[in-house]
This record gives C-alpha cells, structure tokens and sequence, in this order.
C-alpha cells in the first residue's frame, strides 16, 4: 500500500462516522406563542397598557434526546418571564401521559424575557387587570400547554440518529447589578473597574445528523433579558441570538435557557441596537464553541426530579395581613388582600414552598442542574466550584415562583433578598436555610448514580 493510501485510511479512521449509528437520537421543533390579541406584558409592573405589536415572534422550542438505551429526555425552552406552578404542572401532565414520560425527563425553562405576556398566576400581585385583561391572561395559560405538547409531538416525530457533543463560551455583556450603578457600568467597563460576581460563560450542545449537518443547538446565559421595556413582544437578546444562529444554519433548531442570572443585568440597555448587539455577541459566542472540536457525548443519560420545601421567614398573621391591605403601597396591599381571600376561602398560607431541584447526565461527563425561580448567581458559582468539571446550571426552569437569594443576597436585602417577594405573592422573605437546602439537594441528587 502506498504512502497516500495508508495516511489516507488513517484520516478516514480518525474523522467522525457520521453514516453509522451515534446512539443517540435527537429530535427539535418549534411553534409560536405569540400572543394572537392585545394582551398584557409581564416582567414590568410599571406597565399601564397592554402590547402594542411584535418586533419578534415568541416560541415554545423542543428539544427531544434519546439514549442508545431508549431513554428519552425532553427540554422545553419558552419565550416568557416566567411560568406558575400550575401551568407547569399542566404542560408536564400531558406530556407524561402523550409520551409516557416520567417527570424527572421534562425540563420546562424560561428566557424571562421582559416582553411577553402575563402567564397564569406568575408575578400574580404585579399587575392590576380589568375583566378583559384577566380573561386574556387565563385564556393564554389554559392554551399554552397545548402549544407546547405540539412543539414535543413534533420534535419527537423528527427523531433521527445524531451525534451530541458539547463545549463552553464566553460572553462578557452581562453585568451585576447590585454592585454596578447602571449609568456608570459602560464607564467601568473600559476602565476594568466592574464589581461583583458575574458568571460569563455560555455552555453549548450541539447536535448533528449522521451526514454531520447541524440540526440542533441548546445555549445558555446568565443574565436578565432585560434590555427592553417597550409594549412589543420581543425574545429580547435571546431572541435575536436563537434568530440569529438560526439564519446562519439553516435546517437548525437553537434553544436558550436563562441561567443564575438573577442579580444580572445587560448594561447599558433600553435600546433596540443594544438588544440586537447583545443578541449577537451571544451568537457568536456560540459559534466560536461550533467553530472548535467538541466534547461527544456517550449516548446514556439519567434523571433526577425532586421537590423540597423551602421555609418561608414568617407567615403574616390575620391581623398583620388586614394592616398590610391598608398600605399605601399598592403591591403589599394587593399581596395581603389575595392571602386574606385565601383564608376566608378555609385554606392556610403555607409556611413553606414546594421548590423544585432536578439534574440530568448527559453521556459519563456532563451533569445539567435545573433550578427553579430567579437563581442568583453565587449558586452557580458555588455549584461549578463544589460540584467540581463544568457542570451546566440552569435557573428559571420548572416554576418561577419568587427570587432565589444566597445567604448573602438573603443578608443584604435589596430587591432580589427581599423587596421581590411582594411581587410574587409569598407572604414572606425565604427562610435563612435557603441557600443550603438546594445545594445539599443538588450535591444528592449529584451523586445518585
């Protein structure tokens, strides 16, 4: 055999077979959930009308994962601020029944993007809706598990032989908010002076079919989707990144989740270009990682879904409850007047909350930890720290119940330890255990093999 011949076989045995069978199967699709009527947005209580047009169409995207084992795992990415308790339960209720899926195998995550519509009982003492308004907000909830059911049903039909493989960017516009004044982050930002923890990095799956073309990217971020506040609907940053990569591979589905980007801010903001920049330093963050040799993954996965009751600091007593439905701050008012109505009702305000904690492993060495609520970011720094490798932190997943302070975050107040309850409707500030309850829960269900 020549020269040539035998370098040539070696190329050939060391480059990807992308005609055999990877083991895994893969499976995307999306579907729109932009609001068809005028609606109220959420993410703002300041708001006062309802939506005024689109500037990009919301989506409900899935991601359908299937081990060589048949074990499936299914990742719902949502272009909204947030989702309640109940719709979540909802949309996971109908998938486990359509796709006979155990709950630990369904992740439901939010971009909380700041300009989508009101959903369910989510923020329920921020906004101030006349008849008409709540009518929309309820008519949207009872129809978006459906839309999502569809999103899976045809992410699941596309299923096909594909390879996964994944890697870790880097993006720099997010920004802690509690140590930076907004108005000097751009300044301290070319001066190097930008205080407080920040988590930078963008973790990046890729799937490809057997002929190696891209078919599928899931992306994440820590930072708030807060850079507008206009009365469009709008993904926001995330939203012109996923538009974005998808226009750069056509036939891709790309999917993002918000990760402990509670405390996080894209600075400066408030204008339409910075939301496109954003977008695109994001993008590109994710092609720089699709540009580079990836991590494969071995086609095996597992799951692990718990609830555990968070304490609450307090519980208001009755008394407390009708002082505070005289305050002059309309939000407290509201807040007491709806748990006041809840034990006129015979119902108890619960002194806990069922909080929700999942991991998944993805291959032998990716674990994802899937949070709920609006995940500060020390978690995902002690966890990536404690946890050890690179595992993937993703918050605003399952239920977006309330802020998830740290102890320190929890200590200093502020608006996330504190102020953010109100618009949420939990009676209290979270108890001092918080931050230790969900890292003990992680590091268990981390080390369940």
């Amino acid at each position: 055999m020549s020269r040539f011949l035998v370098a040539l076989a070696a190329l050939a045995l060391a480059m990807p077979l992308f005609g055999a069978e990877p083991g895994w199967k893969a499976g995307f699709a999306k579907v729109k959930i932009t609001p068809e009527k005028p609606m109220w947005m959420s993410g703002y209580a300041s708001r006062t009308k309802p939506a005024e047009g689109t500037e990009i169409d919301l989506w409900a995207k899935a991601a359908v994962l299937q081990a060589a084992d048949g074990k499936k795992l299914v990742l719902v990415t949502l272009d909204l601020v947030g989702i309640d308790r109940g719709t979540s339960q909802a949309i996971c209720k109908r998938l486990m029944e359509k796709h006979k899926l155990p709950r630990e195998a369904i992740a439901l995550a939010v971009s909380h993007t700041h300009c989508g519509p009101v959903v369910g009982s989510n923020l329920a003492t921020a906004f101030f809706l006349d008849a008409a308004q709540a009518k929309l907000v309820a008519d949207y909830a009872a129809a978006l598990p459906g839309k999502v059911v569809e999103a899976v049903d045809a992410a699941v039909a596309a299923l096909e032989p594909m390879s996964l493989s994944w890697a870790v960017g880097r993006a720099g516009f997010a920004v802690n908010r509690r140590e930076n004044k907004e108005a000097d982050a751009p300044m301290l930002r070319d001066k190097g002076l930008l205080k407080g923890p920040i988590d930078h990095d963008v973790p990046v799956l890729a799937a490809r079919d057997a002929k190696g073309n891209l078919k599928g990217i899931v992306c994440g971020y820590a930072c708030h989707a807060t850079v507008m506040a206009y009365q469009k609907w709008s993904g926001d940053y995330p939203g012109f990144a996923m538009r974005d990569l998808e226009k750069a591979h056509p036939g891709a589905i790309a999917l993002f989740f918000a990760g402990c980007g509670a405390d996080q801010n894209p600075l400066p903001r408030r204008e339409l270009a910075l939301a496109k920049h954003y977008g695109k330093q994001l993008a590109d963050a994710v092609e720089a990682v699709l540009a580079k040799p990836m991590t494969p993954l071995d086609p095996r996965c597992a799951a692990i879904y718990r609830e555990i009751e968070l304490p609450l600091k307090e519980v208001p007593t009755r008394e407390e409850l009708i002082k505070q439905s005289q305050d002059a701050d309309k939000y407290i008012a509201a807040r007491a007047k709806m748990h006041l109505k809840q034990l006129e009702a015979g119902r108890d305000i619960p002194a806990s909350y069922p909080y929700p904690v999942q991991t998944w492993r993805l291959g032998n060495d990716l674990p994802v930890v899937i949070l709920g609520g609006e995940v500060v970011v020390d978690y995902s720094l002690r966890l990536k720290k404690e946890l050890g490798g690179k595992p993937w932190i993703m918050g605003y997943a399952n239920d977006v119940m309330a802020y998830i302070p740290s102890a320190r975050v929890l200590k200093e107040g502020g608006y996330e330890g504190a102020r953010s309850m109100i618009y949420y409707g939990l009676p209290s500030v979270w108890g001092d255990s918080i931050e230790e309850r969900i890292v003990a829960e992680v590091k268990k269900q981390s080390a369940t093999k």
